[in-house]
């Protein structure tokens, strides 16, 4: 089976490009969403995330989402330690759900792609690529938040030149290009 790795910036359209190979027949991880559930339900993370931040950080609820971001908020190095957690029980949950796939290809998305390690375990890296104005303002009409903030967390990701560099495939999702032909064509490259 091959395993396509999709990355991009905020805005740059990686959902647009997850539903077009969804249409394609390719079943597709959202790690993102996948993450944000493993953090909440798995015993192993909960573990050692109460190691890391107490017993306080999980209510009867579940997890204390404000809480957890309190603690990792403007700290780097707590940030990295909870990411050392997470990062390792989603590639594994990926990996466990690659296998009950029956297609020839299937494809995980996720921004942090090449910072969380899961282009190691992918055959084939597709990048998403929008220009910054078209991002910003993409993120403004999707989320309520300011410019200011949008623009925050594109800085806080890996530059989209680094993820260019890094990547197999990119894709131009700049309002310009037909998205449908460069998906095609990226299909028809793969050996499958």
């Amino acid at each position: 089976m091959i395993k396509i790795g999709i990355t991009g910036g905020i805005g740059s359209g990686k959902s647009v490009v997850a539903a077009l190979l969804e249409l394609s027949g390719i079943p597709v991880y959202i790690a993102d969403t996948e993450s944000k559930l493993l953090t909440a339900t798995s015993p192993v993370i909960r573990e050692k995330l109460i190691t890391l931040f107490g017993e306080q950080l999980y209510t009867a609820d579940g997890l204390d989402k404000k809480r957890l971001a309190s603690h990792i908020f403007g700290n780097p190095e707590r940030l990295e330690q909870v990411n050392a957690i997470i990062h390792p029980e989603v590639n594994r949950h990926f990996l466990a759900w690659t296998e009950r796939q029956n297609t020839p290809v299937c494809a995980i998305e996720s921004a942090i792609l090449f910072e969380s390690g899961f282009n190691r375990v992918v055959d084939t890296t597709l990048m998403v690529y929008a220009p910054m104005e078209v991002r910003i303002k993409r993120a403004l009409e999707r989320d309520v938040v300011s410019r200011e903030e949008v623009i925050r967390r594109i800085e806080s990701q890996l530059s989209d030149e680094v993820k260019k560099e890094k990547s197999d495939y990119v894709v131009f999702n700049d309002g310009k290009q037909a998205l449908l032909p460069q998906i095609t064509a990226f299909l028809t490259g793969l050996n499958t």
